[in-house]
């Protein structure tokens, strides 16, 4: 919301495959029964190995006004779809003339094997500034999990932290708690005001655990025992949250049982409706990206834009 709030119209969204259903679903709102028709390939339509690679966009009202929200179709590769995401945002910027580069922003998420193992991400950081490619900063957020597919941090990289690339364009880190949901919930806003005020990179680093394994074939005790014989015995978010807040009396036990299993209702029944679901292609390619709603652009188009450097 913040975004919007600080005049935002557009928000432009890149990440692999980690948390992309949550995303999906809770974010762009995606019926729950178009994922399961998707994994199921009803409809005839196959969309290849991991069904959710595709990307979608919706239009939601935010802090009063319209927020355009668009989220990249990706790849296998992790992070490929980062420099796709700035392209975008540039381009949008280009067209609705966003020369301050306030109105359209991008958010890129990331793992932090990843983040720190892939030369693109580097790339793209060294980038940022340059007045001919800059899009006024992009939101970074981390989804540390401490664990690249099997891999500890000790194996994967020499840095102490994953996000210590971004050092090198002195962005600001902000590492937070995953488990302390008003704290992530703070630095996610103070990143937003950061990009806003000094349109450069800002990084969210949210410390937290991968409670299954990579996939539904990984049984993550055979590579790390105690890790995850921690992790079983740790409360779940929700279980935190929920505490925190049955302390704090914002709600009470009863609530918190009642509001869940209204979510597993829900969960069934798109579940069961999932048949009746007809996929589009509009589903996933926006229709301003078919050649409608491209405003003229009062930029000059080979970028001789003044730069666009700190508030």
């Amino acid at each position: 919301r913040r975004p919007a709030h600080l005049g935002g119209e557009g928000i432009e969204l890149g990440m692999a495959h980690r948390g992309r259903l949550n995303v999906l679903a809770n974010l762009f709102n995606k019926p729950l029964g178009a994922l399961c028709s998707e994994f199921e390939e009803r409809g005839g339509g196959e969309v290849g190995d991991v069904k959710y690679h595709l990307g979608t966009h919706t239009v939601m009202e935010l802090a009063g006004r319209r927020c355009h929200m668009s989220l990249a179709a990706n790849p296998s590769h992790l992070e490929a779809v980062d420099p796709v995401v700035v392209g975008k945002t540039r381009a949008k910027q280009y067209f609705i003339g966003d020369v301050e580069r306030r109105r359209v922003m991008a958010v890129l998420l990331h793992g932090d094997a990843a983040f720190s193992g892939q030369g693109i991400v580097a790339e793209c950081m060294e980038l940022s500034d340059i007045p001919t490619y800059t899009t006024g900063g992009t939101v970074h957020v981390v989804i540390n999990n401490m664990i690249g597919f099997t891999t500890d941090p000790r194996a994967s990289r020499s840095s102490y932290h994953c996000t210590n690339v971004a050092k090198g364009i002195e962005a600001p880190i902000v590492h937070v708690n995953g488990d302390d949901v008003e704290a992530v919930v703070h630095a996610m806003d103070l990143a937003a005001r950061w990009r806003h005020a000094f349109r450069k990179d800002v990084v969210v680093d949210v410390v937290c655990y991968r409670r299954h394994g990579h996939n539904e074939l990984d049984e993550p005790s055979l590579t790390q025992p105690l890790t995850y014989a921690e992790i079983r015995r740790h409360p779940t978010v929700l279980q935190l949250y929920a505490r925190e807040l049955e302390a704090a009396r914002a709600v009470d036990a009863e609530a918190v049982r009642r509001l869940s299993e209204s979510v597993l209702e829900e969960y069934e029944h798109e579940y069961a409706a999932a048949g009746q679901h007809q996929q589009r292609a509009s589903d996933w390619l926006p229709p301003n990206w078919q050649g409608g709603g491209l405003k003229k652009s009062t930029e000059p188009r080979h970028g001789a834009s003044k730069p666009t450097r700190g508030a």
